[in-house]
């Protein structure tokens, strides 16, 4: 894991330096345990040409050392983090110091701005995000862990969607398999949506009771080792009637020739159009609104996307969701959803990739 920080360090440093800026001022979290190994909620991490230091507070005192190792030194301040920052900075020659403006907040630019003065700070995020995207083997091994665990709790808990037991309680055994089986958290509100809720793509779970003859939609997730599984499956109470099937069946077609087709080096809208093109075929364009699908790793929602238009390529070595899906207000709705690793020689499954329509006692 050392290496694996000096290396993803390394490769920022060449990032910065062809930039022509000395270093970076990093506060996402995600981007500061991916850089590091850090995984406290308050930090400031300096990635300058010549060192590496996070900042955190007394809470971190024994852990940070401890999670950090030698892939960067730790400051712990006795006050204020910006302050500490400015001093250690003083010393050290630096004139451009880029900054995450993809995510920090106009105070903590303010703050930034007030701390390093006499230094120059330049929009610069996106820059982890980037190296990100592109998975190692150990980190494709946690995704593929967390996806087995994850299946498997679902597994387990669809047995729960039955008449008469709300949208809630499934949600409840469902979270619960996932717990039980390892998962150190739920990287995005569980989501059980039945029946005319099920059309809505990111639904509230609610108190609504299930009913025979609806469709059930379940969107969830696992993480291990910090990175994300996600998972959509969407189940029918009872037996599933001729449009309930046909509509399934076309999101599930549609999803196999996204999974089969997708490739690393092709653009993120040429993969969402593998599975839109037969979605707007069969006449069913208008009922998919969201994008294909997304990267996955230290964060649930990550680079690179797959979606109407995102013309970069995808890189080799992502590890991404395929997820169509086809809502109708009123009625309901079917999303399929599995993640894939964009190798060198396609795309591999990472999940059970189980979505045989399932219809339920």
């Amino acid at each position: 894991m050392a290496d694996a920080r000096e290396a993803r360090q390394a490769a920022l440093r060449e990032r910065l330096a062809a930039d022509e800026l000395d270093g970076l001022i990093v506060t996402h979290l995600p981007n500061i345990r991916y850089l590091t190994g850090f995984t406290g909620s308050a930090g400031i991490l300096l990635v300058l040409q010549a060192t590496t230091i996070l900042l955190t507070d007394f809470r971190y005192e024994a852990q940070a050392p401890a999670e950090v190792g030698g892939a960067a030194s730790v400051e712990i301040a006795a006050a204020d983090l910006w302050d500490r920052a400015a001093k250690l900075l003083r010393g050290d020659h630096v004139r451009t110091l880029g900054f995450e403006d993809d995510v920090a907040t106009v105070a903590t630019v303010r703050r930034a701005t007030q701390a390093v003065q006499g230094v120059e700070l330049r929009p610069a995020g996106g820059r982890v995000e980037q190296l990100r995207a592109r998975k190692s083997p150990w980190e494709v091994a946690a995704i593929r862990e967390a996806a087995r665990l994850a299946g498997e709790a679902f597994e387990s808990a669809v047995g729960a969607v039955r008449p008469g037991v709300t949208e809630r309680d499934v949600a409840v055994v469902l979270e619960r398999e996932l717990r039980r089986r390892g998962s150190e958290w739920h990287p995005f509100p569980t989501i059980v949506a039945s029946g005319p809720r099920s059309a809505l793509p990111h639904a509230r779970t609610g108190g609504r009771s299930i009913e025979r003859g609806d469709l059930v939609l379940l969107d969830f997730g696992a993480q291990l080792d910090g990175y994300c599984a996600d998972l959509t499956r969407t189940v029918v109470v009872g037996c599933a009637d001729e449009r309930q099937r046909a509509v399934y069946e076309l999101v599930r077609e549609a999803q196999q020739r996204a999974r089969d087709g997708v490739r690393a080096g092709m653009s993120g809208s040429a993969a969402d159009a593998l599975a839109r093109g037969l979605i707007e075929a069969r006449g069913y364009g208008a009922a998919f609104g969201h994008s294909l699908g997304h990267g996955l790793g230290l964060e649930v929602h990550e680079e690179p996307r797959l979606g109407r238009s995102n013309g970069e390529p995808l890189p080799e070595g992502a590890v991404v969701t395929i997820e169509p899906g086809v809502y109708f207000v009123g009625w309901g709705g079917v999303r399929l959803e599995d993640d894939v690793w964009l190798t060198g020689a396609g795309a591999e499954l990472l999940s059970d990739g189980r979505t045989e329509l399932r219809e339920l006692p």
